[in-house]
Parts: C-alpha cells; sequence; structure tokens
C-alpha cells in the first residue's frame, strides 16, 4: 500500500469552488450527473473546487462515474460510514435532544434537523472516497487495473427522508451567526464554512448548542485526531480494494491537471479536501450522535 499521510497542506491552498447556480452547459450537467450517481441533493466543496480545473475534473469524472455507480463503491461508502460512527461514539457526544425541548424545539423540529444530518451521514462518504482516489491519482500512484467486471448498485442507497436543503450563508445572517461562523473558521482553521454547517446552521440556536459540545473535542491531538487518522486510513485501505472499470490512471489524470494550472497547486488542492473530510464526517456523526436518542 502506498504510504499517503494525512497531510494538511501549508499553507493553505486558495480554492475556487463553482457554485452550481452558476454552472452551465457541460459543467452544469456533470454536476447534475455527478449528484444523481452519489445519490445526493449538493455538489460538495471539494468537486466545486476540482471543477476550476476542467479539464482534470473532466478526466477525473470520466474515469470515476462507472465505479462509483458500482455495488462494490456503495458497500464501501457504507462500511465507511461505518466505521466513522462506531468511532465517534469514543467522544461520548453529549444528548443534545432534551435541551433543545428546553429550549422550545418541538419534535417536527428535531426530527427536522436529524433527517439534515442524515442526508450528510450519507452524502459525505462518497465525496470523501472520491477525494482519497483523486488524492492517490494525482500523487502518482496507481489504482486496480484497469477494466474488470463491477456490478452497478441497483436501486436506491440514499436515505429515504425530506430535508428542504436551505443554507445559512454568512451574508443571511444576524452579528451572532456570524460570529460563530468565525469560530468555526478559525477553530477549523479554514477560509470557508463547510455546506454541512451552513445547511445545519438553519437552526441557528440548535447548532450553537452543538458546535459547543464539539468544539473542546477538537483541541489537541487527542481522541478526535486519532478518529480522524483510523477515517483516513480506512478511506486509502477502501479505495485500494476497489476496481477500476473506467480505467483511472495516475499519468493520465496528472497531465490533465497539468493543461490547467501547475500540478503542485491542484496537488495541494487535493490533498486539503483529502485531509479536511474525515474530519468533517467524524464531526457530522458527532452531531448525529447526540440526538440519537429520542
Amino acid at each position: 500500500m502506498p504510504g499517503m499521510p494525512r497531510q494538511m497542506p501549508r499553507p493553505v491552498p486558495p480554492i475556487h469552488p463553482l457554485p452550481e447556480y452558476a454552472a452551465t452547459g457541460e459543467l452544469k450537467a456533470r454536476y447534475e450527473d455527478m449528484k444523481a450517481v452519489f445519490q445526493v441533493p449538493w455538489m460538495g466543496v471539494v468537486t466545486m473546487a476540482y471543477a476550476d480545473y476542467p479539464s482534470f475534473f473532466g478526466e477525473l469524472w470520466r474515469g470515476a462515474r462507472p465505479l462509483c455507480l458500482s455495488r462494490a463503491y456503495v458497500e464501501a461508502v457504507r462500511e465507511l460510514r461505518r466505521f466513522t460512527e462506531e468511532a465517534v461514539v469514543e467522544l461520548a457526544p453529549p444528548p443534545l435532544a432534551a435541551r433543545l425541548t428546553q429550549a422550545g424545539y418541538g419534535a417536527r423540529e428535531i426530527d427536522g434537523i436529524r433527517a439534515m444530518i442524515e442526508v450528510f451521514s450519507h452524502g459525505n462518504f462518497p465525496y470523501l472516497l472520491l477525494a482519497t482516489i483523486t488524492r492517490l491519482l494525482i500523487e502518482g500512484n496507481e489504482l486496480a487495473a484497469a477494466g474488470g467486471a463491477a456490478p452497478a448498485f441497483e436501486g436506491r442507497h440514499a436515505p429515504d427522508v425530506a430535508a428542504p436543503f436551505v443554507l445559512m450563508e454568512a451574508h443571511h445572517a444576524e452579528a451572532p451567526v456570524r460570529a460563530l461562523y468565525d469560530d468555526v473558521k478559525a477553530t477549523l482553521g479554514l477560509p470557508f464554512v463547510n455546506t454541512d454547517y451552513r445547511a445545519l446552521c438553519r437552526w441557528p440556536s440548535y447548532f450553537a448548542l452543538a458546535w459547543a459540545d464539539l468544539k473542546p473535542a477538537l483541541a489537541g491531538a487527542g481522541v478526535h485526531t486519532a478518529i480522524c487518522e483510523g477515517v483516513h486510513e480506512r478511506a486509502l485501505d477502501l479505495a485500494l480494494a476497489l476496481p477500476n472499470p473506467g480505467g483511472l490512471a495516475a499519468e493520465p489524470l496528472r497531465a490533465a491537471a497539468a493543461a490547467d494550472a501547475s500540478l503542485e497547486e491542484v496537488t495541494a488542492v487535493c490533498r486539503l479536501f483529502q485531509y479536511l473530510l474525515p474530519g468533517l464526517v467524524t464531526n457530522v456523526a458527532f452531531f448525529r450522535r447526540q440526538l440519537l436518542d429520542a
């Protein structure tokens, strides 16, 4: 197995995610196709950042699409979720439902939060696995030999929940939410706020409580860091065990990246998201467990 430590690039590279509303033509079609394949209602920031490099993004999705449609990919995604949600128990997330009820939340509102968390609990893992594959390739590693059988997954693997996808953007928010977002960015060392947090901040008082419970676990190189490292390693193992029906290979992808920008720049962006996503899925698993009990 190639050595690929979890690595935050320093300095953090600038990213230029191309938002869904701005996508047109072929890129818009690719966005819609990726969401349909992953069975998610949003484009992840990771793949919108890849889209800033059109040749690279096109070659990546050309080769990844047959794999992402496969039963093997869906099963790997499920295993990665299982691993993460079992590991996060060690953080002992404090129960939150009773506190929300005391604050005035009704059962329907709490169920709405749970549904939104479930959307991300499913949808982040296809993006994490793709980000792991992408970093492997951009750094010159290879996947399984091209070709071979990869039976498609039949049916729906996404959760059967209804959750309006509304994002609380900083420019929509009053000062307390903007301050909360500043704290999230400062704590995580990032220049942006993830989609997950903006969606959950549709309920600002909920997210303030949830974040306040999570934040102490993020300090230092403790249990949270160890869980993230474990998620990284499990994603790497799973990625290397997958079939390769689309013929993904390092050199064509690296050449496509070099046609858009310097290879070093694209590599830094790939490392950034492959570093961040294990932390994001761990944090969402923490939020999910806070509300596990009615």
